[in-house]
């Protein structure tokens, strides 16, 4: 059985009192969350901060981006071995804002996917479509260009070391959310898409929805089959709001 796992992704919000009352609230609740993996994205600047006060609770530490290099001349960039210094397991790759405002492309997101499992960190591979392309009936194709791009780096076994997240980028930051069937259709697709790779990594690889879950929604996203967790945005950043969608992953 896959663990489901509840991440958030804080973008770019919060300041030192903010994160403190923001984790310090995760952490009263955490123990009501009896089997979702719990997991908080905090910007670069504050995740020392956030390091520091979720040690030994359980709670994952991850980052919002990832440079693709190592080191070197890259004003204002992130090495993934700078993140894995201050103890983060995750990064995300590929969000759909790193994708649409900041021109980054499948083949340069495929890139910062390697750079992080090359590092350790497990990669959040981001991957979804606009409304323009669902209303095209090209979802399908525009995911599977996305998964194949970092599958022909990578290859397939790399699945197996990452998290998926899809995220119709018509649902994030709208209060509009892929209806359960929605969701569970695209996830399928992803899934038996790797399977006709590799069976076991498609078993194995968790994929988790990122389009405005929230405590009224979360519990329907998550019966379903292929629907591992989420990737919570603005719910994110109200410690009770993020707790509900973690105790919705019980079993």
């Amino acid at each position: 059985m896959r663990q489901p796992l509840v991440a958030g992704n804080w973008k770019m919000n919060g300041s030192l009192d903010s994160v403190k009352l923001l984790v310090d609230g995760i952490k009263g609740g955490l123990g009501s969350v009896t089997t979702a993996e719990m997991a908080v994205c905090p910007p670069y600047v504050y995740i020392p901060q956030v390091a520091g006060m979720i040690e030994g609770t359980g709670i994952s530490l991850g980052a919002q981006d990832v440079n693709d290099q190592e080191a070197g001349a890259h004003t204002g960039e992130v090495a993934p071995a700078m993140l894995m210094d201050i103890g983060c397991r995750y990064a995300i790759v590929g969000h759909s804002e790193r994708r649409s405002i900041y021109g980054e492309n499948d083949e340069f997101t495929a890139r910062k996917f390697a750079a992080a499992r090359k590092a350790g960190l497990v990669p959040i591979l981001c991957v979804g479509e606009t409304l323009e392309e669902r209303e095209q009936g090209i979802t399908e194709q525009v995911v599977a260009r996305q998964l194949d791009a970092v599958i022909g780096l990578e290859g397939i076994g790399a699945i197996g070391e990452c998290v998926i997240a899809y995220e119709p980028v018509w649902a994030i930051g709208t209060g509009k959310t892929a209806t359960p069937d929605q969701a569970q259709e695209v996830h399928a697709f992803i899934r038996g898409k790797l399977a006709g790779l590799d069976s076991g990594v498609a078993d194995k690889v968790r994929i988790l929805y990122g389009g405005s879950m929230n405590p009224g929604n979360a519990a329907d996203l998550l019966a379903m089959a292929d629907i591992d967790g989420g990737l919570i945005g603005g719910a994110s950043l109200k410690p009770d709001d993020f707790l509900d969608i973690g105790r919705a992953g019980n079993a």
